[in-house]
Order: C-alpha cells, then structure tokens, then sequence
C-alpha cells in the first residue's frame, strides 16, 4: 500500500480554526484523476489541492484543484493556502514570490512582511446581466433588498461568479437559497456560484460583508472564496461602488456558519485594464500521511 503526505491549513483565518480549511496533498503527480476526485470527495472541503511535483519547473509549480463534486480551474484559496505549504514544507529556501499553474492559468503568489500572502488574478471578464426578479426568487429574498443602483452580473478572474449587491447587512442574513431554483438559473450561466455583498459589515473595522453559495460545486456555502473576492474587487473598480477606480479594502466572510474569516482585496483601474489582488493569512493546522 502506498502513502502520501497532506497537511490541512486554514485560509483566510484570523487564528486557528478560522478561514476556510484546505488539504493540501505534496508530490502527487503519480495519483489518477480518479482518485484526486475520490480524496476531496472524502476530505469533503470545499477544496483540495494536489502539487503534482516537489521540484519546481521553469514556470512554477502544477497545481490541480477539486471541490468534492469536480476539478475546478481555478480558486482563491487553494492558491493561498498551496502556495503556504510550497513555502514552508518543500522548498529548501526560502522566496518572497512563487508562480502556480492552475488548469486556469498561472498565479502568481507573493508573501509580504505582515504574515499575508497575496495572489494577483487574471485579467477579469465582465459576462451577461441576470434579472433581479430571478435572483431574489433564488435568494429567497424581496427584490427591495437589491441594490438596483448596480448590476447583477457574472464576473470571472478565472472561475466565474455571480456578482450580487445587497442593501444592508441585514439583507445578507435573510439570504436563504432555494435549490430547486438556483438550479433552473445556471443551467443558463458560465458562472454557477452566487455572491452576495452588503456595505455593512459585522465588525466595524472591515468595509463589506459577503456570503458566497455553491451548491453546483458540493458546497452550499463556503466560508471564503478568494476567487469570487477577486470578481467583486474587480466589480467594485468597474461600477465604481466607492467612487473610485482604486480600492484596498477589507471583506468580511463566513460568520454564518461559524467560520469567520477575512480577505484584503486590492484593485486599480488604469488604461481600461483591471489589476486585481486577494490577499490573506494562512494557519497550518495538521499533517499526516494518506493511504493509497
């Protein structure tokens, strides 16, 4: 029986037991397709990465994500958190910057001095305008609590989201996702997740609370999502939601299943071309061995 190394960390966390957790699976080029998917089924996060190689390519490191349902091209916090343990646990040396390549493209990580890990996205890509009426019958919520001055829109920096502004923070908690419905609505979307922001925040010193749903995925609802945090940045730039074409903010995730987590989002605007970064902490929290 063969065996291979895992460590579990939390992304995105304000301590430990916080974030959003990730297994993170070394030297796994030789496990088939098959059996990635059947270890993140078991894990049962929300994802869970596989770096196919300990020894770095010319362009980085291949790295291969799965949420407990598929293999997705791209995600926020797989990024962060794989990138953490490149840094801790293979590399003989330390760097203050590593390049993954995702089946979504490249992304490049940097580590700063305040313990935070930053990951650029791609270039963003704005896609079709849904209809507020389908959206709020969805979220199960009065259409009121949409905040009409904005669209709802897909946005993609490499995993595409459905884009929705919220009034309030109460708004947000009303949020309940009618499934059967959800269903019918991305049957006729790229994007088939759906995040939801409001201005007003739990805690006083963060800017936006959000709440990320992605039932498609395995995942009802995540606890936070640094792709679809990277779509909003770039939304935000786009429709200038704080009257400016550059933001450096702080957004709120995950208090309403009880994994409370923070995300730091840098955008600008310049020459019509988005620049987005997602950035945040990262906790281990276990290391082990998986039998094959």
């Amino acid at each position: 029986m063969g065996k291979i190394n895992y460590s579990i960390v939390d992304v995105f966390s304000q301590g430990k037991y916080t974030g959003n957790q990730l297994a993170v699976f070394k030297n796994a080029g030789n496990i088939s397709d098959d059996e990635m998917q059947q270890i993140a089924k078991e894990i049962n996060f929300s994802e869970t990465t596989f770096i196919l190689s300990d020894k770095e390519k010319a362009s980085g490191y291949d790295v291969r994500i799965f949420t407990p349902n598929e293999e997705v091209p791209f995600a926020g916090h797989p990024t962060l958190g794989t990138a953490y343990i490149i840094q801790s646990e293979v590399l003989t040396e330390p760097s203050d910057k590593l390049i993954l390549n995702f089946k979504g493209g490249q992304i490049p990580v940097s580590f700063d001095n305040q313990e935070l890990l930053w990951m650029k996205q791609n270039k963003p890509t704005f896609g079709r305008i849904l209809d507020a009426n389908k959206v709020s019958d969805v979220l199960s919520i009065d259409k009121e609590y949409i905040d009409d001055r904005f669209p709802i829109q897909e946005v993609s920096t490499g995993l595409p989201v459905i884009v929705v502004p919220l009034t309030s923070l109460e708004a947000v908690k009303k949020v309940s996702v009618n499934k059967e419905k959800y269903f019918e609505l991305i049957e006729d979307t790229d994007a088939k997740a759906i995040m939801v922001f409001s201005p007003e925040a739990y805690n006083s010193e963060n800017d936006l609370n959000v709440r990320d749903f992605a039932d498609y995925y395995g995942v009802p609802e995540d606890a936070a999502t640094g792709s679809a945090n990277g779509c909003l940045a770039s939304y935000l730039v786009k429709y200038r939601y704080f009257e400016k074409s550059e933001i450096n903010i702080r957004v709120e995730q995950g208090y309403e299943i009880k994994r409370p987590s923070l995300l730091f989002l840098k955008a600008s605007e310049d020459n019509g071309e988005i620049i987005v970064y997602v950035g945040g902490k990262v906790e281990k929290i276990a290391q082990g061995e998986w039998f094959l």
